[in-house]
């Protein structure tokens, strides 16, 4: 197993040095024969390579805090600029040959030839025709070449910055809110209208602290919701080092309280801890456990990352005897538990994890793992849905996936 994990990352490695490569040739090598400059722009790939890989390692070891924090921002930017970099260089690959032939077609149009006249130092040179010198159109090539490679290089450098600076300001300005109504066939016609704030994957940690936490807790409360259900992957890093990023969380108000359960970085972090902490911070775990709101049964699983450690989801826990006359609204990290959730007979799971996929085209990587992305499916009589989470992990950027806190207001067939 250790050897595969070797092999893969080394291979890992091998990708990420051959697409920086790419980036250094077609940004540094084809558009400037300056020596200095490509060697500075050599320096500066290999250097965001290794901030790039040295984030993740240090936050994966544990590393000291103040180092996972002085490595998390350059080198998570970075990470997800060379994404962008790259694509933007891989789709001037189509328009640079059509470039090149407009270049080519421009200087066709002009003067095919340049002439120069050579006079002659003689009298009888004086009254003879004109020296006519030919510059071979090839010598012209690398000159469009060069100005080619620097439209495309400089296009996609400035596509790649601007990508990535908006959906930077997007992540960091905190999540909007998103309404959903829902409807509940079992749900009674006095709980109609009944608001649920989800909160999930607000990832605080090295990059996303304090402040971020009390932007997140400030759009939660103006939504004035009924109940507050935070849905897993609420840190990254553990209870001494976030204690207090994650403070604000003290201050989310709803009239029926705030619910958590454990996703799979909860127990990255030490999920054990972090569920007595939120509990002193005023959350109500829910681990494969359920409580009785009056209107319909509210349930709540650890997420599946536990099962290596004891925790997994249990629903024959929080659901097995339950009165299924009553409508349920179970609360599950990961969407892929829906057909669990069906087979226990709940009318609408609520789950995060898939940040909606965070960064274009990485939707498409998570529809493959998870039956929904993000909004609301339905799955035989259970609905299911997927919010794009609060925050972000690794870099603190969306593309295509903006935050949300999500208010599912609750509405009764009978209403």
């Amino acid at each position: 197993m250790v050897v595969l994990a070797l092999l893969a990352g080394l291979v890992a490695l091998a990708v990420l040095a051959a697409l920086h490569w790419y980036a250094w040739r077609r940004l540094f090598r084809d558009t400037t024969s300056r020596p200095g400059i490509r060697r500075a722009g050599a320096v500066l790939l290999a250097a965001g390579l290794v901030l790039m890989i040295g984030a993740v390692v240090v936050e994966r070891a544990g590393a000291p805090f103040w180092l996972q924090r002085a490595v998390a921002w350059p080198g998570f930017l970075w990470m997800v600029l060379s994404l962008y970099l790259v694509l933007a260089l891989v789709v001037g690959e189509a328009v640079r040959p059509l470039l090149l032939r407009w270049t080519a077609a421009r200087a066709r149009g002009r003067e095919p030839v340049r002439e120069e006249t050579a006079e002659s130092e003689t009298a009888e040179s004086e009254t003879a025709e004109p020296e006519t010198v030919k510059v071979p159109e090839e010598a012209a090539e690398p000159s469009r070449r060069v100005f080619v490679s620097r439209v495309v290089g400089g296009a996609a450098a400035a596509v790649a910055v601007g990508t990535v600076g908006y959906g930077t300001y997007g992540v960091l300005r905190g999540p909007t809110v998103k309404r959903v109504t829902v409807p509940l066939a079992k749900l009674p016609r006095a709980a109609h209208g009944f608001r649920i704030a989800v909160v999930s994957d607000v990832h605080l940690g090295p990059v996303l602290g304090r402040g971020f936490a009390q932007r997140v807790v400030d759009v939660v409360n103006s939504t004035q919701p009924d109940l507050i259900a935070v849905v897993g992957d609420l840190v990254d890093g553990s209870v001494e080092d976030l204690r207090p990023a994650a403070a604000p969380l003290r201050g989310l108000r709803a009239r029926h309280g705030s619910f958590f359960v454990t996703g799979n970085h909860d127990y990255y972090s030490g999920a054990d801890a972090w569920v007595d902490e939120v509990r002193e911070l005023g959350l109500h775990p829910l681990r494969n456990a359920r409580v009785e709101l009056g209107a319909f049964d509210l349930a709540g699983v650890d997420d599946v990352a536990g099962e290596s450690e004891g925790h997994g989801p249990d629903f024959a826990a929080a659901l097995g005897d339950r009165d299924r006359a009553r409508a349920a609204v179970l609360l599950a990290h990961q969407p892929v538990v829906i057909h669990d959730a069906v087979r226990h007979g709940v009318d609408l799971q609520l789950s995060g994890h898939t940040h909606g996929g965070q960064l274009w085209p990485g939707n498409y990587l998570a529809e493959l793992a998870n039956p929904t992305v993000a909004g609301l499916e339905r799955y035989e009589d259970t609905q299911l849905y997927v919010s794009r989470g609060a925050g972000a992990w690794g870099p603190p950027t969306r593309v295509g996936a903006p935050s949300d806190v999500t208010v599912v207001e609750l509405a009764s067939r009978q209403a």
